[in-house]
């Protein structure tokens, strides 16, 4: 028995069963983050991202999808990683707080109708949640990548807010999940706003 051989085949079972899970319960929820997204983008506005660890990588992977391209050549769209000034970041964790990291960069540089995409598998995340109540400052809406119970997140979230809570325990499940979503993410935005990606 090839005990390294089965536990890769599980990982991958596990993965592939959570997407199954999510497809089957979070379909109205993105669908729902889609339409804030788009609807932010036809207005000129723009989006900000934020997250801890791989969560950061994720926000980063937004940014990078909007502003280069996702599958098709089209125009460059305007996203934000607070995840990726280095030096923003230490400065504010040195003189202030880590917990206010993208909370003072949501003040600078969030306007009413940007949409903060905030990214926590735990939901429990301090410098998220300052990062949401920061936006609800600046009159932004909120669209929450979330696994679990999703933690202190729900009890945030107000009004046209979006959570998206991977139907998953397990942080490496739930992060593979959030990649997911966020290519669904770019791809109906592509969709939507330049016609890409028409099923046959």
């Amino acid at each position: 028995m090839n005990n390294i051989l089965d536990r890769i085949k599980h990982n991958f079972s596990e993965s592939i069963q959570t997407k199954i899970n999510a497809a089957d319960t979070l379909g109205n929820d993105i669908q729902a983050a889609c339409e804030r997204v788009v609807q932010c983008l036809l207005d000129g506005h723009k989006i900000l991202s934020c997250g801890n660890g791989g969560s950061a990588c994720d926000a980063m992977h937004f940014s990078g999808e909007m502003l280069n391209r996702f599958k098709h050549e089209r125009p460059s769209l305007p996203a934000v990683a607070l995840t990726a000034d280095i030096s923003t970041i230490t400065s504010i964790a040195n003189d202030y707080s880590y917990h206010d990291i993208f909370a003072k960069q949501i003040r600078a540089l969030g306007q009413p109708g940007d949409v903060l995409l905030a990214i926590t598998t735990s939901g429990n995340s301090i410098n998220v949640l300052n990062a949401i109540k920061a936006a609800h400052d600046r009159q932004m809406n909120v669209v929450a990548l979330t696994g679990n119970d999703g933690g202190k997140i729900p009890e945030l979230l107000q009004g046209d807010d979006v959570e998206i809570r991977v139907p998953a325990v397990e942080t490496a499940r739930i992060q593979e999940t959030h990649l997911l979503i966020i290519h669904c993410i770019c791809d109906i935005v592509d969709y939507q706003l330049f016609g890409h990606g028409e099923m046959v």
